[in-house]
C-alpha cells in the first residue's frame, strides 16, 4: 500500500479508526482512546480547517448571476453560431435552440469589482471576500450522474464523498460530534440520494450524518426510557470487551463506535443546534426571521455553530430535490431560491469574518453544473457541463480574484478550466492534504480521491 495518511501516521488500520475521527461512526472513540495530538497529521500548512459547502441542487446560472454576457443580447434569438460545437445537452434537442440573452442587471461590487446580478444583492456586499472559479467543467449531464461526480469525483455510485475523504485522512477535532454533518432546506434527498454524502469504499464511519431539524437532530440518539446512563454505559463497554477478545473485528468496531457517538451527542446535539442561544442581531444576519430565508439562515447560522465545535465538513443543501433546474421560467425559478439562499449565505460569511473564522474556513458555492446560453421552453435553459461557475470564500483563497472564463456566450469554459477533480484536489490542497497521498486499498488497488486524474489549482491561493 502506498504511503497515504492512514499508512503514515497509524500503526493498524483499526487504530487509525481510533485516531482519525468521523461521522456516525468512529468519531466517539477518539475521546476514550486517543488525544487530538494523535489525529493524522496534514502533509503541509493547513489554510482551511474546515469547509462549509453550499451546493445549489438542480444547476444554478452562471450567466445570469456571475458571468454576464453582453454578446448574447446581440445574438438573442438567433441559432448558435456555426463556430461553436454542438454541445450535447440533457434534453437532447436544446443545443438546436435560439440564445436567450439574461434579463438580470448586472452591476461590478467592492474593490474587486465582481460581476453579481440583481439576483443575489447581499452576496454582492461580499463580493470582495469571493474567489470567482469561472472555468469549471463536469462530465454528466444528468442530476444523478452530475451530483455524484460533483460529491464523489464519480459518474456513478461506489465512490467515498469529498467530506468522507477530508475526515478519513485528517479526523475531528469535536470528540462529540460527526466529523462530517449534511443539512438540507427539506427533508428531501438530493439526486442520487445518501449516496451523495456516502462513505463509498470507505468505512461506514466516514459517511456524512444528515441533521434534522427540531428538537431531536438525529435520529436514535436519545436514551431509551428507564436506561440510566452508567447502565448505557457498562454496555459499550461490555460490548467492546467482547469484540477485543474475538480478534479487533472492524465491522464490530464501526458500530460500537456508532453507540458511542450517539451516547455522546445526547448532550451535544441538542446544545449545539440550540439556535436560541444566537443574539437578536445574528438571527437578522442570516435571515431566521423571514419566511423566505428561514430554512437556509437555519442551516447556515448552525454550519456556523458546527465549525466552531471543530465539525471538519459541513454540506448544505439549498434547493433540494434539484429546485435550480430552471428548464422554463428561469426568472421566477431563480428569483425564489436566491431570495431564499442571498442572505443566509451573504450572512454566513460575515459572520465567519467578524468571527475570524474565514481565514480557517473555506465556505464553496456551487451546483453539479450550470445551465447553457440556448434557450428552453421559451424562458428556461438545459443542462450545461461545459463550463460554469464555482466560487470559494476565506480558507486561504485570494479574495477578489478570479480565475478562469467561458467564451462570449458562457458555453465552454476557455480559460483556467477546472475540472470536478481539480475541485476536489483543490479543497484538500487547502486543508493540508496531497490528494494522491492519501489512499485506500481498495479491490486491490490503492484508491485515491479523485480516481484517475485532477490536481490542485495553487495560483488561486494567497
Amino acid at each position: 500500500m502506498s504511503a497515504g495518511l492512514h499508512s503514515r501516521f497509524a500503526t493498524s488500520r483499526r487504530d487509525f479508526l481510533l485516531h482519525a475521527g468521523a461521522g456516525f461512526g468512529a468519531l466517539a472513540l477518539t475521546g476514550l482512546r486517543a488525544s487530538a495530538t494523535a489525529l493524522p497529521k496534514p502533509h503541509h500548512p493547513v489554510r482551511a480547517k474546515s469547509v462549509i459547502w453550499c451546493f445549489l441542487d438542480g444547476g444554478p446560472s452562471h450567466i445570469d448571476l456571475f458571468d454576464p454576457k453582453p454578446a448574447l443580447q446581440k445574438y438573442h434569438g438567433q441559432p448558435l453560431p456555426a463556430s461553436f460545437p454542438r454541445p450535447v445537452t440533457a434534453m437532447g434537442t436544446t443545443s438546436g435552440n435560439p440564445l436567450m440573452a439574461s434579463t438580470r442587471k448586472f452591476q461590478r461590487h467592492g474593490q474587486s469589482g465582481h460581476w453579481v446580478s440583481d439576483l443575489y444583492p447581499e452576496i454582492a456586499g461580499v463580493a470582495d471576500h469571493l474567489c470567482l472559479l469561472q472555468g469549471c467543467v463536469a462530465d454528466g449531464l444528468t442530476h444523478v450522474q452530475s451530483v455524484l461526480q460533483m460529491n464523489t469525483c464519480g459518474l456513478i455510485p461506489g465512490r467515498p464523498c469529498l467530506g468522507s475523504w477530508a475526515v478519513y485522512g485528517l479526523g475531528a477535532e469535536t470528540q462529540n460530534l460527526p466529523g462530517f454533518v449534511v443539512l438540507a432546506d427539506t427533508d428531501d434527498e438530493p439526486p442520487g440520494g445518501n449516496m451523495a454524502y456516502g462513505n463509498g469504499f470507505l468505512p461506514n464511519a466516514f459517511a456524512g450524518t444528515r441533521f434534522k431539524s427540531g428538537p431531536i437532530p438525529i435520529l436514535h440518539t436519545n436514551r431509551p426510557a428507564g436506561v440510566s446512563e452508567a447502565r448505557q454505559r457498562a454496555k459499550f463497554d461490555f460490548v467492546r470487551q467482547l469484540n477485543e477478545q474475538y480478534h479487533h473485528r472492524e465491522s464490530a468496531e464501526s458500530q460500537i463506535a456508532a453507540a458511542e457517538l450517539a451516547f455522546r451527542m445526547q448532550s451535544s446535539a441538542p446544545e449545539v443546534v440550540d439556535l436560541s442561544r444566537e443574539t437578536t442581531a445574528t438571527h437578522r444576519l442570516y435571515g431566521t426571521d423571514r419566511p423566505e430565508t428561514a430554512s437556509n439562515a437555519q442551516n447556515c447560522l448552525l454550519a456556523r455553530r458546527l465549525v466552531e465545535r471543530g465539525v471538519r465538513f459541513v454540506q448544505l443543501y439549498m434547493g433540494t430535490g434539484s429546485e435550480w433546474d430552471a428548464h422554463k421560467d428561469l426568472n421566477g425559478n431563480h428569483g425564489t431560491l436566491c431570495r431564499a439562499s442571498d442572505r443566509p449565505i451573504a450572512g454566513l460569511i460575515r459572520d465567519l469574518a467578524q468571527r475570524g473564522l474565514l481565514d480557517s474556513t473555506l465556505v464553496v458555492w456551487g451546483g453539479e453544473f450550470g445551465r447553457t446560453p440556448m434557450s428552453e421552453s421559451g424562458d428556461g435553459r438545459d443542462h450545461n457541463p461545459y463550463g460554469f461557475t464555482v466560487w470559494f470564500a476565506g480558507g486561504g483563497v485570494k479574495p477578489g480574484h478570479v480565475h478562469g472564463a467561458t467564451d462570449e456566450l458562457g458555453l465552454y469554459a476557455i480559460d483556467g478550466q477546472m475540472h470536478v477533480k481539480d475541485l476536489h484536489a483543490t479543497i484538500l490542497h487547502l486543508m493540508g492534504v496531497d490528494h494522491e497521498a492519501l489512499t485506500f486499498r481498495h479491490n486491490g488497488r490503492d484508491e485515491i480521491v479523485t480516481g484517475i486524474g485532477g490536481k490542485p489549482v495553487t495560483s488561486i491561493l494567497k
